[in-house]
């Protein structure tokens, strides 16, 4: 099999592709034929080993994969040969084989080719954990996305929407605010010209908003904050900036303010039925229409320090995928 190699923790371009013996599945374990692997800036942070998990050297990168079960281990009943499925991989997802515990794996709905769907699980579920389950969001309310034209970006406004909020999204190009238009937003902004705090106030009816989805970090942060309404969530997903905002407390106290961290990946592995249960919801939305994951950017697996570099430079719009 091919796969891509850490050997050295840096940037992308350290990242070499070789050849690997294949390997056999234990029990409980599916071995993948990859089609599609997703690429996540949890990714780049492995490989720059700036991530709270520090795998030892060599590893293969990757944390999302769709394809065909190749071979199944002893014990696995819910698979069989050739069926088509996506995982979430942890790390190991960047090659043309992935090992995966049957507990991962998903049975893949025929209307979701392989690029979308190694690039849905960790996007859509960050965003129905934080807007479902850590925000309560609730039909009408509002809600702003930063970020709006990334991968969770627009996901969380599908997400949202889904759900009957109303949702405005931020994004720093026209290219991503169309794609966040395109996605359900009902209305989006330029940070760089319009001032976040007064035009999310205004357009959420001048009480300020219910939620801000969060997961670039950055100077757009205490703008975002100070747009909150009374009892306003402010979830922090990520900083995909490069920069971690720090924000004036006293912003929260006022209107009874709540920032809520979003850790879907450590959520994941700690409650791995719920996580099933979350990926269950989701692919119901899929089948009834009511979310549409986008068409991700596909690069060859060769070109895997061209993709992650696209990404973490913000050049891509949506989601990325290697095709091995």
């Amino acid at each position: 099999m091919r796969a891509v190699i850490c050997h050295e923790l840096g940037p992308p371009s350290l990242l070499t592709v070789e050849e690997r013996e294949t390997p056999t599945p234990a029990p409980g374990q599916v071995l993948v034929a990859v089609e599609a692997a997703g690429v996540n800036f949890v990714d780049a942070l492995f490989v720059a080993g700036q991530y709270q998990i520090k795998p030892a050297l060599p590893f293969t990168p990757g944390s999302e994969v769709a394809g065909r079960v190749a071979a199944v281990g002893d014990a696995v009943e819910g698979f069989t040969i050739g069926q088509r499925v996506m995982a979430s991989t942890g790390l190991g997802g960047y090659s043309s084989h992935a090992l995966v515990p049957e507990l991962a794996l998903s049975a893949l709905p025929e209307l979701l080719d392989a690029p979308r769907a190694a690039t849905f699980t960790q996007s859509f579920s960050t965003s129905l954990f934080a807007l479902r389950e850590r925000a309560h969001a609730a039909p009408g309310q509002s809600v702003l996305v930063l970020g709006a034209g990334g991968g969770v970006g627009l996901a969380a406004i599908a997400v949202a929407r889904a759900l009957g909020c109303r949702v405005l999204g931020a994004a720093s190009s026209e290219a991503k605010r169309t794609a966040a238009l395109e996605a359900g937003a009902e209305a989006v902004m330029d940070p760089a010209s319009e001032s976040i705090k007064d035009r999310a106030r205004q357009w959420a009816g001048g009480t300020g908003l219910d939620i801000v989805v969060d997961p670039i970090g950055g100077p757009a942060a205490e703008q975002a904050l100070r747009a909150l309404g009374d009892g306003g969530r402010y979830l922090v997903i990520g900083f995909a900036s490069g920069s971690i905002p720090a924000v004036p407390l006293n912003q929260v106290l006022l209107r009874n303010r709540t920032v809520l961290g979003i850790d879907w990946g450590i959520w994941s592995l700690q409650h791995p039925n719920d996580q099933m249960a979350l990926v269950t919801d989701l692919l119901a939305l899929v089948s009834a229409g009511s979310i549409e994951p986008v068409h991700p950017a596909t690069y060859p697996l060769d070109q895997v320090s061209v993709a992650l570099d696209d990404l973490l430079a913000r050049r891509v719009v949506g989601k990325v995928a290697l095709i091995p």
